[in-house]
């Protein structure tokens, strides 16, 4: 027989958050599993343990175990209760790399789609201020998918300058910082990368169907050649629960 995942006795707290109770619940689940918590193959507390444990109605947490069956995460069984199926899947589509060369890399089976192209255009912000404007950008936006699944919307500000020698091609087959770094006669002179934790408003949400409020990874890089000039400027929004950064410290 199947062990029995034990929940937490402590009441959850929904009511720091606009999102939806069901939503918040599904996270937490997701999460249980994740960690292992709930192990594969164990049964789940009950929708009435749950409900009483989280302070909501049964209906709420019908709703949020719906979200983890239709992601294959348990097995729901009329008289025998609700079962791990399987944990959730390990997170490696969008490593954020932290050094030049893992930036430079393409994740295997990824597919860019350019959803925009628009020349004369000036950035809307400069995340790091560390070389002087180019007089005008070329800005893209891209998502990237994998498998049919988006897990990055990416805006890019190219100098137009040099944007003039990329083709079509090379927008859907390159990443951001290969763009530049494949240039003739252009030298990197600065780079930097910040990293910060949001939640995806309404659009990001349709572009990478994922929850209204969802966690989001924003990645800001800017990019300096041997003139000075800033050449780059980018903005990566990664699905929050598609995202992994490993750093080496020693």
């Amino acid at each position: 027989m199947a062990a029995k995942a034990t929940a937490k006795p402590a009441r959850v707290d929904l009511s720091r958050s606009a999102v939806a109770r069901y939503i918040q619940l599904a996270s937490l689940f997701r999460r249980r599993i994740q960690a292992g918590e709930w192990g594969v193959g164990a049964q789940i507390p009950t929708v009435e343990d749950l409900s009483a444990e989280c302070g909501v109605a049964r209906a709420t947490i019908r709703q949020a175990l719906g979200q983890l069956e239709s992601e294959g995460l348990i097995e729901r069984y009329r008289a025998k209760g609700t079962f791990v199926k399987e944990r959730a899947k390990e997170q490696l589509w969008c490593e954020v790399a932290t050094d030049w060369s893992g930036l430079l890399m393409s994740r295997a089976g990824a597919i860019i789609e350019v959803l925009s192209d628009d020349r004369g255009q000036k950035p809307r912000q400069i995340p790091h201020p560390i070389g002087k404007l180019a007089p005008s950008y070329r800005r893209l936006r891209r998502r990237h998918t994998r498998d049919g699944v988006p897990f990055l919307l990416a805006e890019l500000y190219i100098d137009e300058r040099l944007s003039k020698r990329m083709t079509r091609t090379l927008f859907e087959t390159k990443t951001a910082l290969r763009l530049i770094a494949d240039i003739p006669g252009v030298k990197i002179k600065d780079a930097r990368q910040s990293l910060t934790i949001g939640t995806a408003d309404v659009e990001i949400a349709q572009a990478l169907n994922i929850p209204l409020n969802a966690p989001i990874a924003c990645v800001t890089r800017s990019v300096v050649d041997q003139n000075g000039s800033l050449v780059f400027i980018g903005e990566g929004l990664y699905r929050g629960d598609q995202v992994r950064i490993d750093m080496k410290l020693k």
